[in-house]
């Protein structure tokens, strides 16, 4: 038991932690944005679904450590570069990730997502499907970081769930606030496509610090929740400002020769007044 509760192991565990919890944000943001195409009532299932089948298939990949530490012998060599199976499920998966990303972006700017809410495109099943190609591609890369950190099995068992655990009750508050605020789900997108190739890249034996990719994402996130905040702000200020009020002219159209002569505005309050005090016309 000592071994289990060293200092070593915790802070492991928490390192791995929180490296499981910022790979996943990407598995979330691609999830929620699948899951806004499907009917309101079924996107809450289809983000626990999602959530749930990265759980199951981290820890299955877990319990399979020495076959994933396989997949990294090379398969095949083109023109001196060695392909193993990691760099194929990496390279699939980043055109894969930056594809939908892509369609994505074109859809809402051309203003085409309304055909995907109600469409054969947007069923449940193909949602899921969809998920769950992308949640082996997120997976492989967690799993490999996990077994490249730590040895024991019940620690790497228990930073994945904690962190899907998280990621499940935070992926309701996500995906509202990214289908609430159209730019930061442009935002998103495009960090999509920019993690899509660095996937590819990483399958052509291109490593990328992640700090080079997520430190922009971050600064960007920044930029934007200050312009969110600034716009929130101004919407507030015009909401508070005393509306303008537009008077029309009283038109009095049985003028002598058949002329019309608008009359300013305290007279015509003067003329209702004194045809409902004389309804007759006398003084």
């Amino acid at each position: 038991m000592e071994l289990a509760f060293s200092p070593e192991l915790l802070i492991a565990f928490a390192t791995l932690l929180v490296l499981e919890i910022v790979l996943g944000i990407d598995n979330v943001v691609f999830i929620s944005i699948l899951a806004a195409k499907l009917p309101a009532e079924q996107q809450n299932r289809a983000r626990i679904t999602g959530l749930t089948l990265a759980m199951f298939l981290r820890i299955g990949l877990l319990f399979a450590a020495s076959w994933i530490i396989g997949l990294t012998a090379d398969l095949f060599a083109i023109f001196g570069m060695g392909f193993s199976g990691r760099d194929l499920i990496l390279i699939l998966g980043g055109l894969f990730l930056v594809y939908k990303a892509v369609i994505e972006i074109h859809e809402k700017l051309e203003g085409e997502e309304e055909h995907a809410s109600g469409g054969k495109a947007a069923t449940f099943g193909g949602v899921i499907v969809q998920i769950l190609l992308i949640d082996i591609v997120f997976s492989l890369d967690s799993v490999i970081t996990a077994v490249g950190m730590v040895d024991e099995l019940w620690i790497m068992i228990a930073a994945v769930v904690i962190a899907i655990v998280l990621m499940l009750f935070t992926a309701k508050a996500i995906s509202d606030f990214v289908s609430k605020h159209p730019t930061v789900k442009m935002l998103a997108l495009a960090f999509l496509v920019l993690i899509g190739a660095t996937l590819i890249a990483e399958g052509f034996d291109v490593h990328i610090d992640k700090a080079l990719i997520y430190g922009p994402i971050a600064f960007a996130i920044g930029v934007e929740v200050l312009n969110l905040i600034y716009r929130g702000r101004q919407a507030k200020r015009r909401a508070a400002e005393p509306q303008p009020v537009t008077l029309r002219p009283f038109i009095i159209k049985d003028a002598p020769e058949g002329r019309i002569t608008p009359v300013p505005v305290g007279a015509e309050r003067r003329a209702v007044s004194d045809s409902m005090n004389h309804p007759d016309g006398a003084p």
